[in-house]
């Protein structure tokens, strides 16, 4: 589980995700899960902050089904 430091200002915990992840769908709410008080400090991560960043193999899939099944 990679720890990072926030260096760039206007970082939120979606735009991490997208770009470590390259997605932010089941990721966001992972990150956040594992870093207990990181939502408490507003929409932008402060400088300096450190983030852990679960392992997450899984691609989520997606359902779809058709009006003939």
């Amino acid at each position: 589980m990679p720890l990072i430091e926030i260096r760039s200002q206007g970082m939120t915990v979606d735009l991490v995700c997208h770009r470590h992840y390259g997605r932010t769908r089941g990721t966001t709410e992972r990150v956040l899960n594992e870093n207990p008080g990181l939502a408490a400090l507003g929409p932008f991560i402060p400088l300096g902050t450190h983030i852990w960043l679960p392992e997450i193999t899984s691609t989520p899939t997606k359902t779809t089904r058709s009006l003939w099944d």
